[in-house]
């Protein structure tokens, strides 16, 4: 098996600080990338699909004591093959699950795109769910899937993370223009019910790019301890900032009547979201193949000690997409999706496995802070995980998946519809914005 194959590169303990390179395969110049690039990736990959940024650094700390080049090969050398196992699992699942869910973003959201061209029948097949799904897979998520450097991701990640600007303006210009006509629901504004902790989870999903962590720092050049806290300061910085404003702008405007996608509560016939929405289609999709890239990567290191041909590469990613894609085709609830890949594979991954291995591995004393901290984490991930679990499927969320809100029929056309100044208006500003970042 792949277990026994795996070559741990141990650097002398002078070294690990400054010049440890945790990714030996894509250490050489051809595939070194900018720290600017390694920026918009871990962005992308927080955004689409980050946590404490303390995590992530922790994970590479960790690394470097192990002289560890992979997250798999880190439990490896800590907790032996059980925990390689367990950590394979959970690193594939995850990205797995994501890669479902973007593409159930992916089919509601392109599908009420392109709804709105004129002289398109909304019952139209081509315009459905599915087969946007399965479109959008063969001409765009599979090729980008099938790179083998990460690193040529880069600037794909930097056009997501400019839409996803984008589609904030959008969301905030909506704040102000339809929040006030839609009705709040009774206690709007508690900040906090018994059903929290499966916030938690979901949040967990939106934030976790640790199973892209090692990925990142080996496309670096000269990759260091130092550098790679910079990038993630600044990257989970840049990403907790935009969720913030995206979750409180949402909220502001539907209040309880809030989605787990987004875009599903505004009205079809709002011209200004329809782009939004296609920006996010778009930006979804340019996300999509860092979650494959995770998923191929824990198959080739399990199973065929970290290498695969051209053929295997090919086999292997067309599998994956494959499946991926006929489960999204089955599913079509993202809420539970993203609260149970939240609670089951991500918070592990976030809280638990980082803590464990660094806390097993570091021989800094017990009042040192990052043991302090990582002794805080630990529990607190194994009550995310429990407790959320249960919740998940005892409390789940409503889904009213395809469906427009009552507040977008006709009975209700006072509440949604605005003046087609204030269209325009908004249209152009949306252009405006679009000038500004080309």
């Amino acid at each position: 098996m792949g277990y026994q194959g795996q070559r741990p590169a141990i650097l002398p303990q002078s070294d690990l600080d400054d010049r440890e390179n945790l990714v030996s395969e894509h250490s050489h110049k051809g595939k070194a990338c900018r720290q600017s690039a390694a920026v918009f990736n871990v962005v992308n990959s927080i955004i689409g699909s980050g946590i404490i940024d303390f995590s992530l650094v922790l994970l590479i700390k960790g690394g470097a004591l192990s002289g560890t080049d992979t997250y798999q090969s880190l439990v490896n050398k800590t907790f032996g093959f059980p925990g390689y196992l367990l950590l394979s699992v959970l690193q594939f699942l995850y990205p797995f699950i994501a890669m479902i869910s973007y593409n159930i973003v992916t089919g509601d959201t392109l599908s009420k795109v392109f709804q709105r061209i004129p002289g398109v029948d909304p019952e139209n097949l081509l315009i459905g769910r599915h087969f946007i799904i399965v479109l959008s897979t063969i001409a765009f998520t599979l090729p980008l899937s099938l790179y083998r450097d990460i690193a040529k991701l880069g600037k794909i990640s930097l056009i997501s993370t400019v839409l996803t600007t984008l589609i904030l303006g959008i969301v905030m210009t909506r704040v102000v223009s339809l929040g006030p006509h839609i009705p709040k629901t009774e206690d709007a504004w508690i900040f906090a019910k018994p059903n929290a902790i499966q916030a938690v989870g979901v949040m967990s999903f939106a934030f976790i790019c640790h199973h892209n962590c090692f990925l990142v720092y080996g496309s670096l050049e000269e990759p260091t301890v130092t550098k790679w806290s910079h990038i993630i300061h600044v990257s989970t910085s840049i990403s907790v900032f935009i969720s913030i404003l995206f979750a409180t702008c949402g909220y502001l405007t539907f209040t309880g009547f809030t989605q787990g996608d987004l875009f599903e509560n505004y009205c079809r016939n709002d011209d200004l979201v329809t782009f939004g929405r296609f920006c996010y289609g778009i930006t979804v999709i340019l996300t999509y193949p860092i979650e494959c890239f995770v998923t191929r990567e824990v198959i080739a290191n399990v199973f065929f000690s970290g290498n695969l041909s051209s053929v295997l590469h090919i086999i292997i990613t067309v599998a994956i997409i494959t499946v991926a894609t006929l489960v999204s085709l089955l599913v079509d609830c993202l809420g539970i999706v993203l609260e149970l890949n939240g609670v089951l594979c991500a918070a592990p991954l976030i809280f638990i496995i980082p803590s464990a291995c660094y806390l097993k591995l570091s021989e800094e004393p017990r009042t040192h802070s990052d043991k302090i901290m990582s002794c805080v984490m630990l529990p607190i991930g194994a009550v995310v995980m429990v407790v959320g679990f249960v919740m998940a499927i005892t409390n789940p969320q409503d889904c009213t998946h395809g469906q427009e809100m009552f507040y977008c029929f006709s009975d209700n056309f006072s509440l949604t519809n605005i003046s087609i100044s204030h269209f325009q208006l908004t249209t152009q500003l949306s252009i405006l914005n679009i000038s500004i970042f080309q």
